[in-house]
């Protein structure tokens, strides 16, 4: 598949899409001290088509069941990812707020435009021993984190990835897009965001190198082989104590998928996902994946198919190979991007570019 990186490389390279981050980071928190916690909102003005897969044994989640292809809601106005665990679920009231104010959300009554329900689905990570235990996001966040929504956003140690830690290194944001350059997806553009908040490893134990590179080679991300000494010292770092974690995100695309497209479309970033963070999935962490189409692009006319098949099919095969690619990216992306906190050390600071 013949694909670049979209303008930005990030997740608002799918037109129709905005992110926002509102966080606490104590320049001297650490394990246990310190606030070291946030929100990251997914803004999607006037709506986009969306679906969720949830892999993880332990999920935290807030309105995924409207998402499941037999219910009757077809869209979503907003996206929030947040620390705080099932605590900062509470943030998810402040991006309603935010949204009710803008009358973003389902319209209940044709006479007045203003009574609307916003849909924001909503999933957490396990960030509480970084940082005070006590302190978390409120609806605060989420209403800062949506006032934030812009084109261009942080990356690293931001938002919903400030306490994030992915295996022994520090995690956080990350973001990838690509544009398809061929084939019946040519001119489509595909993203990822994530944050990266696993119990399983970010890197080879063997070269030192982050496991989501193996798809498109070190040399993409300017890396080298770290030197025998960084790796014998990176390798004796102490697994994280607490097995409760999980890594979020979401794929979009600007193509007019309908929910069952979207379904498929989040399945995939979960094998991105696996390629990247070794092991994933585990009946401890609550892996979950959205999905978003803004239909912004016009797809070429499809081949005429058996009416067994979904006329799109192609197209989303296409995609969905994308979006695990993308999410492949964004955790490498995020792992990159952090720096250290506390005694919580960062891959640049163990393996300096």
């Amino acid at each position: 598949m013949q694909v670049q990186a979209g303008q930005r490389n990030s997740l608002t390279d799918v037109s129709g899409l905005l992110v926002g981050h509102h966080y606490a980071l104590d320049p001297d928190a650490t394990l246990g001290s310190g606030a070291a916690t946030g929100s990251t909102v997914v803004f999607a003005p006037g709506g986009a088509t969306a679906a969720v897969d949830v892999r993880g044994g332990g999920p935290g989640t807030r309105e995924t069941d409207v998402l499941d292809l037999a219910t009757t809601v077809r869209q979503v106005n907003a996206l929030l990812f947040t620390g705080g665990s099932a605590y900062g679920l509470a943030a998810a009231d402040g991006v309603m707020r935010w949204l009710e104010e803008r009358r973003e959300g389902v319209p209940m009554d044709a006479t007045d435009p203003s009574r609307v329900v916003p849909i924001v689905p909503a999933a957490v990570v396990y960030d509480l021993p970084l940082g005070a235990w006590d302190i978390r996001p409120t609806a605060d966040f989420g209403y800062r984190a949506a006032d934030a929504a812009a084109l261009d956003f942080e990356r690293g140690v931001v938002g919903a990835g400030v306490g994030a830690r992915a295996g022994a290194l520090k995690g956080g944001i990350g973001s990838a897009s690509v544009v398809i350059g061929e084939g019946v997806a040519a001119g489509a553009t595909v993203s990822a965001l994530v944050v990266a908040n696993s119990a399983g490893s970010a890197f080879d134990p063997r070269t030192g190198l982050p496991w989501g590179v193996g798809t498109d080679g070190p040399d993409h991300f300017g890396l080298r082989p770290p030197t025998a000494e960084q790796l014998a010292h990176a390798n004796t770092l102490p697994a994280k104590g607490m097995r409760l974690n999980t890594t979020i995100g979401v794929v979009a695309t600007d193509a007019p998928l309908n929910p069952t497209g979207c379904q498929r479309l989040a399945t995939a970033a979960h094998d991105g996902l696996a390629r990247a963070i070794r092991p994933a999935h585990a009946p401890f962490d609550g892996d979950t994946f959205f999905a978003l189409a803004t239909g912004n692009w016009e797809p070429p006319e499809s081949f005429p198919l058996p009416p067994a098949f979904p006329p799109d099919v192609f197209l989303v095969d296409v995609l969905c190979t994308a979006a695990a690619l993308c999410v492949e990216r964004a955790i490498v992306d995020a792992i990159l991007s952090a720096h250290s906190v506390g005694e919580v050390p960062a891959y640049s600071a163990l393996f300096p570019r």
